[in-house]
């Protein structure tokens, strides 16, 4: 597979890892391999980063959409985001009021979904 989806299925981000797993491929055997015993450059990449968008915008609490509309359009450092965590500007305030909304209506709506089908029984 290309390295962009291992990168993706890894969770890591690509342009951080070395130059010999950007510019070759990986089979499923070594993608295994990887998920299951990373080697220490994985580990440090997912505990310091930087991180991909969507694990950026897990780790915040918003949607990758959020980060885009905060402006937020390169990756970021564990660092940088527990600053953004300790001291909030107001886009992150207002994305994660946001999700927080979109989790809820989820919410609802599957409650509603579980009522209506015990209702039909």
């Amino acid at each position: 597979m290309k390295p962009a989806t291992a990168a993706q299925k890894l969770g890591i981000y690509l342009p951080a890892a070395p130059e010999e797993f950007q510019n070759g491929s990986v089979t499923r055997a070594e993608l295994n391999e990887l998920l299951t015993n990373p080697p220490k450059w994985i580990e440090k990449l997912r505990a310091t980063g930087p991180h991909p968008r969507q694990i950026v915008a897990s780790k915040l609490g918003v949607s990758a959409s959020g980060l885009a509309r905060g402006g937020v359009t390169e990756a970021l450092t564990t660092a940088e985001i527990q600053e953004l965590l300790a001291a909030p500007p107001a886009w992150l305030v207002r994305e994660r009021a946001t999700q927080a909304g979109v989790r809820e209506e989820q919410k609802r709506i599957k409650a509603a979904a579980a009522e209506k089908a015990a209702n039909a029984e």
